[in-house]
């Protein structure tokens, strides 16, 4: 699984990153996440602010700081799509 924290480094883009780490490690998956500053390559999604959380190249969340609860929600979503397909 590919994380991709988008921003330019703001306190929330920490925040967000941080919760992330935190949500992988608990679930013991294997992710790697990694965090996007540059502007051209975060425009590159369909995102008008920052910070933005991208699974597997989805734009799952923008704009705003998701709760814990809800990185959680959309990385195991995100788990349960790929072992559908």
């Amino acid at each position: 699984m590919k994380i991709k924290v988008l921003g330019p480094g703001c306190a929330r883009c920490h925040q967000l990153e941080q919760t992330t780490r935190e949500v992988v490690k608990e679930l013991g998956i294997d992710a790697e996440i990694e965090d996007v500053k540059d502007v051209k390559k975060i425009m590159e999604y369909p995102i008008l602010t920052t910070p933005g959380l991208v699974i597997d190249e989805t734009l799952v969340c923008s704009g705003r700081v998701p709760s814990k609860s809800e990185v959680t929600t959309f990385i195991t979503t995100s788990i349960a799509s790929e072992e559908e397909a």
